[in-house]
């Protein structure tokens, strides 16, 4: 279980760097899964909305830098609200959607497991790589389904550990040695990128974590693998 407060003040002290070494350590391929779950939200927000999305309005979830976002409103969705329990991530956010233009994000330093949104606001949630930084999965589960409307869609893109064995050791050989080195060597920050990996190593198996959705009241709650196991979207509705 990550501390909230040492997990708010890891990210206040990469927020600088952390654009560019995300996409240096993940070879860019998390810009490749970004896409994906963006494009099943609005698939899922056309199903159940007007085609146009012209009232949509998605939560993004420990939104860090802002990069889904904004994904997410170059994909058509209008309304856009980001929130991150670090104010040093959502200052670099909020200078890239200024040097951008978009007047339809907007974004705030918030507790994601204890929301400041009135019940029923959100037509879906989008949480990237960040669930695994809650201090109470669980409890942010629940919240998200509190603000979400009735047949609202969560999506969840999370790092996974893969299943194939030779795969697993090339994966333990990079994610807990060679990514900590350059982490520690770009950002200076000694404890980050030793925490990550392991909070990706600890993060509950798939059908744990649906289990987990389903007890906080999730239905048609469902994981696909992406890139081999290195990745997987989880998704469910309330």
């Amino acid at each position: 279980m990550a501390d909230k407060n040492f997990v708010r003040a890891m990210f206040n002290n990469i927020a600088p760097t952390y654009d560019k070494l995300n996409h240096i350590l993940s070879l860019n391929i998390d810009k490749i899964w970004r896409k994906k779950a963006v494009r099943r939200i609005c698939k899922n927000l056309r199903n159940s909305e007007s085609q146009n999305l012209k009232s949509a309005h998605v939560l993004d979830v420990a939104c860090g830098t802002a990069d889904s976002s904004i994904a997410l409103a170059k994909a058509g969705v209008p309304f856009v609200t980001g929130v991150d329990i670090s104010e040093g991530m959502i200052k670099v956010g909020e200078e890239k959607i200024a040097s951008l233009n978009h007047n339809n994000i907007s974004l705030k330093v918030d507790d994601c497991e204890n929301l400041s949104f009135n019940d029923n606001t959100f037509n879906s949630a989008f949480i990237a790589f960040g669930i695994r930084n809650f201090e109470d999965k669980k409890k942010g589960l629940n919240e998200l389904r509190r603000v979400l409307k009735d047949n609202g869609h969560l999506l969840i893109l999370e790092l996974s550990v893969p299943q194939n064995k030779i795969l697993l050791s090339l994966y333990k050989l990079y994610f807990l040695h060679i990514l900590p080195f350059i982490g520690k060597k770009i950002s200076g920050d000694s404890k980050a990128y030793t925490y990550l990996p392991l909070s990706v190593m600890n993060f509950p198996k798939p059908k744990e974590f649906m289990k987990m959705m389903e007890e906080c009241g999730y239905k048609n709650v469902k994981q696909k693998a992406l890139t081999f196991g290195l990745c997987r979207i989880y998704e469910g509705v309330v």
